[in-house]
């Protein structure tokens, strides 16, 4: 009889403790790919690696019609004349090279900027409903990360206490 009571008092504080924990969960890449807003950046985005994607082609042919040129009259050239259109062709590589690498770069700092503003929204967004709707935990089903985590669930105080740090 002692067990049946024990079981029954360990069972009601189980399900009490269960029932003080709220857990969701999200698809955040289909909430992100639902905003109108993102099609937008999208758009923005691909317009600016386009513009850069023309300044390279613009500077790869440059790069060509001096190499052409180059092979074309080489037989006719000096060693002088020689010597500075190969620096003339291998800076054009040089900026070429330059160039690809900061478009690269600038291309992710633009992207960046343009959908932080929209990851913020969302963030807000579910973090709100998360506060609203009474949520311990938010977890991301695409990524398989937590979203959202109640303050009061973080346990570095114990932790630190517990190693005496």
């Amino acid at each position: 009889m002692k067990k049946i009571t024990l079981l029954a008092i360990l069972g009601v504080l189980t399900l009490n403790l269960t029932a003080q924990n709220k857990f969701g969960y999200i698809d955040s890449q289909e909430l992100l790919q639902l905003m109108p807003e993102r099609k937008t950046a999208e758009t923005e985005v691909q317009n600016f690696a386009k513009s850069l994607e023309a300044q390279l082609g613009s500077m790869t042919a440059e790069y060509q019609q001096s190499l052409q040129e180059y092979q074309a009259n080489e037989a006719t050239y000096t060693d002088l004349v020689k010597q500075d259109k190969e620096a003339e062709i291998i800076g054009l590589q040089e900026r070429i090279q330059t160039f690809q690498q900061n478009a690269q770069q600038s291309l992710q700092e633009k992207e960046q900027k343009v959908l932080e503003p929209i990851f913020a929204k969302a963030r807000k967004a579910i973090e709100d409903v998360a506060e609203e709707g009474g949520y311990t935990y938010i977890f991301d089903k695409s990524q398989g990360t937590i979203l959202y985590a109640k303050d009061s669930e973080n346990i570095l105080g114990l932790v630190k206490k517990k190693l005496k740090l």
